[in-house]
Order: C-alpha cells, then sequence, then structure tokens
C-alpha cells in the first residue's frame, strides 16, 4: 500500500467506499460485523479519528487481552450484519451508531483461515467525537488518529504469543499496544482502499 500524503478527509473517505458492495465470497458457518468508526479529532483541518478497543482478559476467550473494532457474532435476531455491527457498537462501547453516516462496506474477512468465522466490516461517520461507556467486555477504547496509522509511522513487525506459540506479525504499535492479526488487516484493507482516492 502506498502511504498517504496528506490528511485523510471524509468526503476522500466518501469516494472511496461509495456505491461498492463488499465481496461476500467466504462461506462460513458463523457469521460477524465489526464497526470501523471514525469521527473528526477536532483538530485544524478535518482532521479525523478511529475508534479501537481493547478487550478484556477472560480465561479460555481466544482473543482476550486483543485490541480490536468494536463489533461480535451475529444473533438470530439481528436483521442483517449491519444491525449486528450497529448492536455490537453499542453494547460494547455504549456510541449508538443509528445515528451515525454509514459509509460503506469492506470486503469479508476472516480470523484465521481455518475459522469458522466470516467478518463484514462496516465504515461508520460520527459528526464529532464521543465518549465511550464500556461494558465488561471492554478493557479500554481509545480514538487514534487515523493519519498516523495511515502515515505508517505506527506499523511495525513484532512478537506476539499465540497458544504458547511465539509470531512474528505486521501490527500498528500505538504506545504500548499492539493492533495485529485481523483488525490489523482490515485496517490495512481500508486504508489501501482510502488511499486509491
Amino acid at each position: 500500500m502506498a502511504w498517504m500524503r496528506g490528511p485523510i478527509e471524509l468526503a476522500q473517505v466518501r469516494r472511496a467506499l461509495g456505491g461498492a458492495a463488499p465481496r461476500a465470497e467466504l462461506e462460513r458457518a458463523r457469521r460477524a460485523a465489526v464497526a470501523v468508526v471514525l469521527a473528526p479529532s477536532g483538530a485544524p483541518g478535518g482532521a479525523l479519528s478511529l475508534l479501537l478497543m481493547r478487550r478484556s482478559e477472560r480465561e479460555g476467550d481466544p482473543w482476550s487481552g486483543h485490541m480490536a473494532l468494536p463489533g461480535g457474532h451475529a444473533h438470530r435476531a439481528d436483521a442483517d450484519l449491519l444491525h449486528t455491527a450497529r448492536r455490537e457498537t453499542l453494547e460494547e462501547v455504549g456510541i449508538d451508531l443509528s445515528d451515525a453516516e454509514l459509509l460503506g462496506a469492506l470486503d469479508d474477512v476472516s480470523p484465521m483461515r481455518s475459522s469458522e468465522i466470516a467478518v463484514r466490516p462496516f465504515v461508520f461517520a460520527l459528526a464529532a467525537l464521543r465518549e465511550v461507556a464500556l461494558s465488561d467486555e471492554v478493557a479500554e477504547a481509545l480514538w487514534v488518529p487515523l493519519d498516523s496509522l495511515a502515515s505508517g509511522a505506527l506499523k511495525r513487525t513484532t512478537d506476539v504469543i499465540v497458544r504458547g506459540a511465539t509470531l512474528r506479525v505486521p501490527a500498528h504499535i500505538i504506545e504500548e499496544r499492539v493492533v495485529w492479526g485481523m483488525t490489523f488487516h482490515v485496517l490495512e484493507r481500508f486504508l489501501s482502499e482510502v488511499a486509491d482516492h
């Protein structure tokens, strides 16, 4: 991906994602959705921030303590995956996306090649930064400057431990927080889409 030159503006994200239907080519037994939530940072020039969260530490949870986007598994009561993304965001971080601008969706992804889950990322824009209200599933949430992610300044290769094995992976390092795996790949795909516009 060619890194961005200059700040990413909301109009650029609209152009990048508007009108394109995501590829739902992953046939998996279970479905999930995540929300890529953008909001103006309040800094001059219309700079945007992106919402990330860190999952609470839970024994037996393979994603325990990981940095993530708000989201989760689809429920039978969900009208569709868009409803799943909105519901999970409200449940996890207390942000109601019903009045947010839906900018588009990205192609389905899976946490691992062998996973039974296909995840649909939806991209939303809020009119302003909002306070978060964390559920017990979430240890913290933070607004990260989108331009910092797009510049490549936070990108590193680092070691993570998965099921007792050490893996060397690409990641965004935000202070001591490591954004890797599916979340990293969703952000890279999103930034790549925006870079082309």
